[in-house]
């Protein structure tokens, strides 16, 4: 019998009768399924099947939210097969997706197995094993396009060669000489004959520590690609004709909500793309440029996550190593108590607090919130950024390890139209930018509820009666910034300093013939993942089994902890890191806790200490904190809330409701807040401490890369 290894259209294939075993992965809908529509159209039965197998994964194990979005998605898959007449859908659990799908077709007595595309590398080998054992059992295998608008291997540029940069390809999609496919229509009828002797395996997706939080999580979401259609109507008939304007403001529902649907295919991408043109046709001709704008960039999120999927399809390590080579060589500070801070929360910056409290509630964040929080992890903590990108994973509801890699690798600069990694933005003003009213802030940080508005994203320069009468009282209920912006500022340029040096001493003993090539970052081992980042793995193959408690100890660190309940213990860990006073950084720190050097690489460290010795830097940038009192460094604060604050249990987060903006509120009204670095020290005489002001007018001036940056997985 032949096979059929893959088809990029909605065709049917192999031989009329028989059975077709149809894989669901993340293309969770009926319509617009091209795998099921040509399933139907080629006769015969059909079973639909689902195997979950997250331990093919490995550290990508799905989290809480995400595994709560696709338990309910499922079902409601379920039941829209049932109404076109199909048994059921078909469940496995399993260790090993491919091994549960050849013992599913022989079950059945099945003669064809199709399935939808994805890029991400893992599915790339795992589709590749899988075709092969199919073919060795004489089972027709098709795959096709259910995910992008256009094949990775169909967009290149004038020689033929993938795109580097997003602008140039995202300029092709456009102008290709056909349009994506129109969307297919849902099946009329299915019929999966009789499924009986074919039982489904019960998946478990969360453990009972988990149904408190997941039940408030039903409030907020409605999963299903029925629903999925609902939220784009929704988005088109409403907030997309002044998305143009609105999509920069944090305090209010302005985007399109749609990733969490894309991601698990529950919309499809097609028809976004399609009825969003149609409604910038229909604007073009009125002539309402704005709208025809907000269509414009709304499309552009769409283009983002099409190039995504196409960077991990070109570069399968783009979840795990630098794009650019030299980048293997910045000295990351390996510090799982900054880390850790900056998941709870508590660095003292209020819009990246208020992000941080805000996604571990939720599971969700605003696209400016997330360019925020990221870009503060790169460059002001100067953490590894595949630590955010996991930590991101493990929170969002949307999480995209296409998408997420594409956000944490622009914000780290990694790629060749990269954010520049040199240019550290400002929380503060950043906060009046997207979030001028303090609403934002005052809904997740309601310690800072009463601070007027003039004060709300700079704390520290409020004047002590104005603190007193807010309740607030810096170190105690609200922290101190954790490190001083001007003190990372300079901390990034000797890091800097430090990666281009070892770079050149790459290069000068590449030419000495000491090493074989400069090549890729591939070669570099990643760095480790903290322990702490792998609380959601489970590894029992049939159901979540972990004891509820071991559960909780799991979780606790993640837990934004009461001012009563973790004031002494945080202080501990907090002053016995700080007290340190060698680095963390390593020389070269992707080598941390890996294979000893060899040979080739101490001849490489030796040159490179001699190169940076030459041009006056040490090999070890210590980077000596100051105590802890000297607020324009650093001053931590293990309590996070005020009296009111009771903790969050199970990731639940009181909602507070703003009051009207203060009398305060009319300096920063406009959503374009355009702050002179003059006027406002008139007004804030006290800022200096915490940052360079020479440098303002370039955050101001550069102020727009934030609003058209790639955002770390969003659509919208």
């Amino acid at each position: 019998m032949s096979v059929s290894s893959s088809s990029m259209g909605g065709g049917g294939g192999g031989d009329a009768g028989g059975r077709t075993v149809v894989w669901f992965r993340r293309d969770l809908r009926v319509e617009d399924n091209p795998a099921l529509a040509a399933a139907a159209r080629a006769g015969g039965e059909v079973v639909p099947a689902y195997v979950w197998a997250p331990e093919e994964d490995g550290p990508y194990y799905p989290g809480r939210v995400s595994r709560w979005w696709l338990s309910q998605s499922l079902k409601h898959l379920d039941a829209s097969l049932r109404r076109l007449g199909a048994g059921k859908l078909v469940t496995r659990r399993s260790a090993d997706a491919v091994v549960a799908l050849l013992q599913l077709v022989r079950d059945t007595g099945a003669t064809r197995l199709f399935f939808n595309h994805l890029y991400d590398p893992i599915s790339l080998v795992r589709d590749h094993r899988l075709k092969e054992m199919m073919a060795a059992e004489g089972i027709i295998v098709q795959s096709f396009n259910a995910d992008l608008l256009y094949e990775p291997w169909e967009v290149v540029d004038d020689e033929g060669q993938s795109f580097t940069m997003f602008a140039p390809f995202w300029n092709r999609c456009l102008s290709m000489p056909y349009d994506p496919a129109a969307p297919l229509l849902p099946p009329k009828r299915i019929n999966s004959g009789d499924l009986s002797m074919c039982p489904s395996d019960d998946l478990i997706f969360e453990d009972d520590s988990e149904r408190g939080s997941n039940a408030l999580l039903a409030r907020a979401w409605s999963p299903g690609w029925q629903n999925a259609d609902k939220a784009l109507t929704a988005f088109l008939n409403g907030p997309l004709i002044h998305y143009s304007v609105n999509r920069k403001k944090a305090d209010s529902a302005s985007t399109s909500l749609l990733s969490p649907y894309l991601h698990f295919g529950e919309l499809s991408v097609r028809k976004v793309f399609h009825l969003v043109r149609m409604k910038q046709l229909v604007w073009s001709n009125e002539g309402n440029r704005a709208a025809e704008e907000s269509c414009t960039l709304f499309l552009r999120s769409i283009g983002l996550r099409e190039y995504s999927r196409y960077l991990s399809f070109n570069h399968p390590c783009s979840h795990e190593k630098p794009l650019l080579a030299h980048l293997r060589f910045f000295p990351w500070v390996i510090n799982e108590c900054y880390f850790k801070i900056w998941r709870q929360g508590r660095t003292g910056y209020p819009l990246v607090d208020a992000g941080m409290r805000e996604l571990w509630a939720t599971g969700w964040l605003h696209d400016r919130i997330r360019v925020v929080v990221s870009s503060f992890f790169v460059k002001v903590l100067q953490l590894p950024w595949r630590w955010g990108m996991k930590y991101f994973w493990d929170t969002l509801l949307d999480a995209d390890l296409e998408s997420d890699a594409l956000g944490w690798q622009y914000i780290s600069g990694s790629l060749p139209d990269g954010r520049e990694l040199d240019r550290i933005d400002n929380p503060q003003l950043e906060g009046y930018k997207f979030d001028p009213h303090g609403e934002y802030v005052r809904r997740w940080l309601p310690e800072l509820a009463r601070l007027p508005t003039e004060w709300i994203h700079h704390p520290w320069d409020a004047p002590a009666s104005v603190l007193q009468a807010a309740g607030v009282e810096l170190g105690s209920n609200y922290p101190l910034p954790i490190v001083g912006l001007d003190a990372a500022n300079a901390r990034l340029q000797e890091a800097l300093s430090e990666m281009w040096q070892l770079e050149a001493a790459s290069r000068a003993a590449m030419d000495n013939g000491m090493e074989e090539g400069l090549g890729d970052s591939s070669e570099v081992p990643p760095i480790e993942f903290p322990r702490e980042l792998q609380m959601e793995v489970d590894r029992e193959p049939a159901q979540v089994t972990a004891n509820v408690l071991t559960t909780a100890r799991r979780r606790e660190d993640q837990m934004v902890p009461t001012m009563t309940s973790s004031l002494n213990r945080a202080e501990t860990e907090i002053s016995a890191d700080f007290m340190n006073s060698v680095d963390s950084r390593a020389e070269v720190p992707t080598r941390v806790n890996f294979e000893p050097r060899t040979e080739r690489e101490e001849n490489f460290r030796t040159t490179a200490g001699n190169v940076a010795r030459t041009n006056g830097i040490h090999e070890h940038n210590n980077f000596q904190q100051p105590q802890h009192r000297m607020r324009n460094v650093l001053a931590p604060s293990v309590s996070e809330a005020s009296s009111g604050w009771t903790g969050r249990e199970g990731g639940v987060v009181p909602v507070w409701s703003p009051p009207a903006a203060s009398d305060h509120s009319e300096t920063f009204a406009s959503d374009e807040a355009d702050i002179s670095s003059r006027s406002y020290l008139d007004r804030h005489p006290q800022s200096h401490r915490l940052m360079n002001w020479s440098q303002l007018s370039q955050s101001l001036t550069t102020g727009r890369e934030v609003e058209n940056s790639m955002q770390p997985n969003w659509i919208g």
